[in-house]
């Protein structure tokens, strides 16, 4: 997932010019999108496109069922039974002795992981809460999407409520954003702005958990972006904000482009850049002796710099995944799809570094400073049951089949008002000089005090809080 940090290595090193040299004045007046919707004209937008990802050819004989159908999980006892027999098949190696995280998983950590959940688990009391929110799924272009649709339980009289899409990413789903939705949809309950409440629709991306994968070659973000577009309109949702963070924050962008005048506002914990080109270049050495020179702040000198430790070092350690699942991504789901040991060992060590670098340096990988082993397996467990793990991986092959660079979106920017939550603990830092690059109408951008990669999993209040604020801004416009 961190193709742009890759790029910002290379950059360092070689000269690209940047796609846009100038931006129009209005970006600097309140923002491009403003100017151009006073002024009539048309935003530059990608096209929208059309697919048919289900088995076969797509059907001309009728027309794709539109109806919404209520879905319920359920626990079968005959997928515990297997889950059970082959957790007490595992095979554990010995462990390395004082590894702790620097091997990936601690193989004597992982004994106790597993321990826990063939022993103590409750997976009938997750499904449990699972189903708490209301599911459901739609037909979309082949495929049977799920998602969740979570609504205010109490509104003042004429309380104007805002539609929101939350995407996630990977290796998460929908389950990472169950503890920031009541935040959202009854915000007075928990300390924050009660007159700014949220109407929300969190899917699971197709071939992740329990929406259907696609049976053709070439799902990518664009097509997912284009399906959740889709699913907001059988809602009535013309107008709609969007957040995301991972791969939700690349569907989230595209949708953006491809359909910005439904768009609202678009709001991030993680950002996709192009390569930043001579002016990244510049930015990086100049950066830490005369930052104000090149629009850096003290604290994305902080978080920038030693650079190549701080970032490309640590993208090095962090993206093997990446590299296998961006090329054959079904073999190493054949053995993850065939051991819970081992899918939960591959899942859980991103929750660990990907939270925090530091937590690399503990026997137990920190997975308990921020999580619950309950919360962790039951991510995982949404994996297992649907069998979703290889189908998950190849979206990164469809990614890095195109090329960043050469797909449409690279030509334009993003234009709709853009709020960013800049987390301290994510893989690397981007500072807002280099956002502008690409969000061409930032209306805020946040220097969070703590947190990583899963923000609303981690942090649901700081990023609850810091949805409201930009959604209120973008209100004020």
């Amino acid at each position: 997932m961190w193709s742009q940090l890759l790029d910002n290595g290379r950059s360092a090193f070689s000269y690209h010019w940047p796609h846009s040299l100038l931006l129009p004045a209005a970006v600097g007046l309140g923002g491009a999108l403003m100017y151009w919707r006073l002024h009539g004209q048309k935003i530059k937008s990608i096209e929208l496109g059309e697919g048919w990802w289900g088995p076969g050819e797509k059907p001309h004989t009728h027309g794709e069922d539109t109806s919404v159908r209520p879905f319920t999980i359920e626990a079968s006892a005959d997928d515990i039974e297997d889950l059970h027999r082959r957790l007490d098949g595992t095979r554990f190696f010995p462990p390395l002795e004082d590894s702790k995280f620097h091997y990936g998983f601690n193989s004597k950590q992982l004994k106790t992981v597993i321990s826990y959940w063939r022993n103590e688990f409750d997976w009938n009391k997750q499904v449990k809460i699972l189903n708490k929110y209301p599911h459901f799924k739609t037909t979309i272009e082949g495929l049977e999407v799920h998602f969740i649709h979570v609504k205010p339980l109490h509104l003042t009289p004429g309380q104007k409520v805002h539609p929101l899409l939350m995407v996630h990413g990977w290796p998460g789903s929908f389950y990472e954003f169950y503890r920031i939705l009541p935040l959202l949809t009854e915000p007075g309950n928990y300390g924050l702005d009660p007159n700014i409440v949220f109407e929300v629709i969190c899917p699971s991306i197709p071939g992740y958990g329990f929406s259907e994968a696609p049976s053709k070659k070439g799902f990518s973000a664009f097509a997912a972006a284009r399906i959740f577009y889709k699913l907001m309109l059988r809602f009535g949702f013309n107008e709609f904000y969007l957040q995301g963070g991972d791969w939700g924050s690349r569907i989230t962008g595209l949708l953006s482009q491809m359909k910005p005048e439904s768009v609202k506002g678009l709001h991030l914990n993680f950002m996709i850049l192009p390569n930043g080109g001579l002016g990244r270049l510049i930015s990086l050495l100049i950066g830490p002796y005369a930052p104000w020179l090149v629009g850096l702040t003290r604290e994305d000198v902080k978080r920038l710099y030693p650079y190549m430790e701080k970032n490309v070092f640590r993208i090095l350690q962090e993206t093997g995944y990446l590299h296998i699942q961006a090329t054959k991504p079904d073999t190493i789901g054949s053995a993850l799809n065939d051991s819970p040991a081992g899918l939960a060992a591959y899942i859980l060590e991103k929750f660990s570094t990907w939270t925090d670098n530091s937590f690399r340096d503990l026997e137990d990988g920190g997975l308990d400073r921020k999580f619950s082993l309950d919360d962790l397996l039951t991510n995982v467990m949404i994996y297992w049951i649907t069998g979703s793990i290889a189908s998950s991986m190849r979206f990164y092959k469809e990614y890095f089949t195109r090329g960043y660079n050469s797909t449409p979106d690279t030509k334009i920017g993003v234009y709709v008002p853009t709020g960013i939550a800049a987390f301290p603990c994510e893989m690397a830092h981007a500072p807002r000089v280099w956002a502008k690059q690409k969000f061409r109408n930032i209306v805020s951008f946040s220097y969070m005090p703590r947190g990583g990669h899963f923000a609303a999993f981690e942090e649901p209040e700081l990023l609850g809080r810091d949805i409201q604020n930009f959604v209120s801004k973008v209100e004020k416009m």
